[in-house]
């Protein structure tokens, strides 16, 4: 069956072994929406995880998702900020105050990203 798909062999000694190759080293390092996609496809969508991780596209969407979610966050955290009056003058008085309100929008905006982009299949 192998060789009906167009696969090749070469000995080895007395052996003969199929030729078989890795797909290619990707640069782009996973963050954590990457890693997190690839938990929920193996516990939730075990499936579709192995028919992606078969095919040779794991990695490719992983990283699609990831830089996805990285630059949605940025998005949706830069407009909420400006919505609700947070701003580098609210930073220079009250650090803080400043902090509190970035980490509840960033807490908000993750929800949403994560929703929509992470656990959605």
């Amino acid at each position: 069956m192998y060789e009906q798909m167009g696969g090749t062999y070469h000995w080895e000694g007395d052996y003969l072994i199929p030729d078989i190759t890795l797909p290619p080293a990707h640069d782009y390092r996973l963050s954590k929406y990457g890693r997190m996609r690839r938990q929920f496809l193996k516990e939730h969508r075990p499936v579709i995880y192995s028919d992606i991780a078969l095919d040779g596209t794991l990695f490719p969407h992983l990283a699609e998702i990831d830089k996805a979610c990285n630059n949605r966050m940025e998005i949706i955290c830069k407009a909420m900020a400006e919505r609700e009056g947070v701003t580098e003058a609210l930073k220079a008085a009250d650090q803080l105050e400043w902090v509190r309100r970035m980490n509840s929008i960033h807490n908000r905006a993750e929800e949403s990203v994560l929703r929509e982009l992470v656990y959605d299949m």
